[in-house]
């Protein structure tokens, strides 16, 4: 199965100036771990997620004085919508994260979350063989 199966074409998107409470409020309506952040004086995307925001409230950080911009991870992994589940899957192992934000033809296509590659694999009927690298 490809990535381009299990991700979300539809994704929350966020600018480096709002507020953490903000970006928060967003995603917890959406029942989302993650918003891509587009800055337009920025290279590339970035993403903030769950562990980015209970990292700034459990270090006694005000989320409504925070901004996006101060705790976002701006140095992705990007995937391709023709990568392999497993693919995807080591990748986010081996990075230590839990979401890929997913490129075609340079735009981004979607994100995939650790959660889409578990739903995917346990759907009735899936079968997915694991690398044996």
């Amino acid at each position: 199965m490809q990535v381009r199966h299990g991700m979300s074409e539809l994704v929350l998107t966020v600018g480096p100036g709002h507020s953490l409470r903000d970006a928060a409020r967003q995603m917890a309506e959406r029942k989302i771990g993650a918003a891509i952040v587009l800055d337009p004086e920025a290279p590339g995307p970035g993403i903030i997620t769950e562990r980015d925001l209970l990292e700034s409230i459990g270090t006694g950080q005000d989320p409504d004085r925070e901004l996006v911009s101060d705790h976002l991870t701006d140095n992705l992994v990007f995937a391709a919508p023709d990568w392999s589940l497993e693919d995807a899957a080591a990748a986010m192992v081996r990075g230590g994260f839990r979401h890929l934000v997913v490129i075609e033809d340079g735009e981004i296509a979607g994100l995939l979350s650790m959660r889409d590659v578990v739903r995917c694999w346990t759907q009735e009927g899936a079968t997915s063989e694991m690398p044996s690298a």
